[in-house]
């Protein structure tokens, strides 16, 4: 128990340290270009971190309550809203074309460190609640519902690039975030785009997910090899 704790402080901290030192490269871009044009590159990243934060109170709560429980139901949608902007944040790329810059290579090395880390919030957070998920349902039950929600988090994706809403927007204007939702499922041919938006970023965020996980038990599976053997 003592090396999971370790290990989970440990990976904490290496986000954080992915997190300051993206904002450290872009106060160094900032100042190279003498403009503040990409600052909402920190903003995204810290909506990034919330489906984390909230998997990890979700976590805290299940372990007393259960999953049907109004605090576990509330931190889960919560979670739910909040976890496309983990993924969000790639399609900022998109900004990269909007100036002219002193060092675009350096533009796109700092893009990718708040890309990147926010990428990784987002299948951390995917993970802790999977976790969840497969002690409570049998079979492939589990695998189901994680591709039921990355598939929802893929259309949220596309609703908030390509249409501009954003998780406030649920609270703040639901009715004409219906109405835009409900046109596009009722004449989805007309919106070819959402068809290759979402399937694209559901493909991105399973197989990324798939790797990470692959990854996380080979890595508990590793016989621990002492220094000098």
């Amino acid at each position: 128990m003592r090396w999971y704790v370790s290990m989970r402080a440990r990976l904490g901290l290496a986000l954080l340290a992915a997190s300051l030192a993206g904002v450290g490269l872009f106060f160094v871009d900032a100042l190279r270009n003498h403009n503040l044009n990409f600052v909402y590159l920190i903003w995204n990243l810290f909506l990034g971190w919330l489906p984390l934060v909230f998997a990890l109170w979700l976590e805290r709560i299940l372990r007393r309550k259960l999953w049907s429980s109004w605090q576990a139901i509330g931190v889960t949608l919560l979670w739910l809203a909040f976890l496309p902007n983990s993924f969000y944040i790639i399609t900022d790329y998109i900004h990269l074309q909007d100036y002219l810059r002193v060092d675009p290579v350096f533009d796109i090395i700092v893009f990718s460190e708040f890309i990147l880390t926010g990428f990784t919030l987002g299948l951390l957070s995917l993970y802790l609640v999977h976790q969840q998920l497969r002690q409570r349902l049998r079979g492939r039950s589990s695998t189901w519902m994680l591709a039921l929600v990355i598939f929802s988090t893929s259309f949220a994706i596309y609703i908030g690039r390509d249409l501009r809403w954003n998780t406030w927007d649920v609270l703040l204007n639901p009715a004409s975030l219906l109405f835009d939702i409900s046109d596009r499922l009722l004449h989805p041919w007309e919106h070819p785009e959402m068809f290759t938006s979402t399937l694209g970023f559901f493909v991105l965020i399973s197989t990324m997910y798939a790797v990470a996980w692959h990854a996380s038990h080979a890595a508990k599976r590793q016989p621990h090899v002492k220094l000098g053997e």
